[in-house]
């Protein structure tokens, strides 16, 4: 029987999810955790051709949906205006990246400079943006949650142009700490272990990953949309509230392997 008992410790908070894709995306876990804490949830679809995948997963935890498109401009705008409409904001979640295929599955030398440029933007400079936008609605103080990757921090093969991508994510993360300290917004970087989502499909040999990291972690498994969820949870929760600046690692300690 299960005897887990859940206190509804994000009551009153409202969460801006961006990056649901379909229910494998680890931003629907990042959703599904505040919910289930008691959180008011806020996701966005990409597009008309996505929407299909993220209504539905909507309408299970009852959230509001909105189109956001970070490279159309305006459109975060427009999100972030119907927001402000509507009340404060207390926790934001990015979990959206992109590189054209060609460069991101080339080597690092051969990223062309739209390449480099677009995957940055879109996977690093969007966050920023965000963040800009969310800081006035957050006047009771929040949380800024950024999803990265141990190619960040060490080479991955086949990770190619997004390690320095998501190195220099890691560094926003931190430096946005510091600028948002006093104003008690925290922000945190996010580096979960390999999963199987629609976005990693995109690099080569992946598959090689899931198993290398089943093999080398000291936990021995892989971790889920579910744990990451959980972990920005409990990062969003007054239970951290003196934590910030961090990358944190959801890998079942992959990372600390040399």
């Amino acid at each position: 029987m299960n005897t887990e008992t859940v206190y509804p410790i994000l009551t009153g908070k409202r969460a801006l999810v961006v990056g649901v894709a379909n229910e494998q995306s680890i931003a629907w876990g990042c959703a599904l955790a505040f919910r289930k804490l008691g959180a008011d949830v806020v996701l966005t679809y990409l597009n008309e051709k996505a929407l299909p995948h993220v209504a539905p997963l909507a309408e299970q935890i009852g959230a509001q949906l909105l189109p956001l498109d970070v490279t159309q401009p305006g459109q975060l705008e427009a999100v972030f205006a119907t927001l402000a409409q509507q009340g404060k904001l207390d926790i934001v979640v990015h979990s959206i990246a992109f590189a054209p295929k060609a460069d991101l599955q080339g080597g690092l030398l051969d990223c062309s400079l739209d390449g480099f440029l677009q995957a940055m933007d879109v996977s690093c400079h969007s966050f920023v943006r965000m963040a800009k936008l969310a800081v006035p609605l957050m006047s009771e103080g929040g949380s800024l949650f950024a999803m990265s990757y141990h190619g960040a921090d060490k080479v991955v093969p086949n990770y190619n142009v997004m390690g320095p991508v998501k190195a220099a994510l890691e560094a926003a993360c931190r430096y946005l700490a510091y600028e948002l300290g006093p104003r008690d917004i925290r922000v945190h970087a996010i580096s979960p272990g390999p999963l199987q989502t629609r976005a990693a499909s995109g690099l080569k040999d992946f598959d090689h990953l899931l198993s290398e990291a089943v093999a080398r972690a000291p936990l021995g498994e892989l971790v889920d949309i579910v744990d990451v969820g959980n972990t920005c949870a409990y990062l969003a929760s007054p239970f951290a509230k003196r934590l910030t600046g961090s990358t944190v690692y959801v890998d079942g300690g992959l990372n600390i392997i040399a």
